[in-house]
């Protein structure tokens, strides 16, 4: 979010695009407590316009 410069505001309304009913109390909950599955997270990245997505072990 900070990358994209993407608020909660905002990606709540990006969200919405999507057919993902979220707050933004909610989704700051989420975030904050790390309480949310894997699914949610990718639909957060689709949401931001998240392409790829690199992982580095």
């Amino acid at each position: 979010m900070a990358r994209r410069q993407i608020t909660y505001k905002g990606l709540v309304e990006r969200l919405g695009t999507i057919r993902i009913n979220e707050t933004e109390a909610n989704l700051r909950n989420k975030i904050s407590r790390s309480g949310f599955t894997a699914a949610f997270f990718i639909q957060c990245l689709a949401a931001m316009g998240c392409h790829t997505l690199r992982l580095d072990y």
